[in-house]
């Protein structure tokens, strides 16, 4: 789905207002849209705690856990923070990748070796990116990501 007009509004409400009843909706249109990945687990971006302490819950967690359900994949946490990133909105593409470079490292354990890595947004690919460099760095050979929406320049 195109960041964009109605989408936008949904993640909107759904990050900064806190509307979880959104997240079924969300992987609704999802799963209408995206052939199931054939993985071991899905797992999300790690939320920032300073933000998720004011959002109450996480969209990405939200959302890979109905996806989890809905393909019947086991969802886990697989990643953690290592430092509070600046928020990505307004930074360039350069500025994106540093920002969020190092900042996440595998959880205790063996990383599965094909994993479905979930987001709320895609925008320029830096997140998912880094996320999926931790990921790899843990185990896994094959990282599929799955947005709910994604900016399209």
């Amino acid at each position: 789905m195109v960041y964009a007009g109605p989408a936008r509004a949904v993640v909107r409400a759904w990050k900064e207002h806190g509307l979880r009843r959104l997240a079924p909706l969300a992987a609704e249109l999802v799963v209408e849209r995206v052939v199931a990945p054939a993985a071991d687990v899905i797992t999300y971006i790690p939320p920032d705690r300073a933000r998720q302490l004011g959002r109450g819950a996480h969209p990405a967690e939200l959302l890979a856990r109905e996806l989890a359900e809905r393909w019947e994949v086991k969802c886990a946490p697989l990643l953690g923070r290592t430092a509070k990133a600046s928020r990505q909105t307004g930074l360039r593409y350069a500025d994106r990748r540093r920002n969020v470079r190092g900042a996440f490292v595998p959880l205790a354990g063996d990383v599965p070796r094909h994993v479905i890595l979930v987001d709320d947004v895609y925008t320029t690919g830096a997140t998912a990116s880094a996320a999926g460099t931790a990921l790899g760095a843990g185990g896994a050979d094959r990282i599929d990501v799955v947005t709910f929406a994604r900016a399209v320049r």
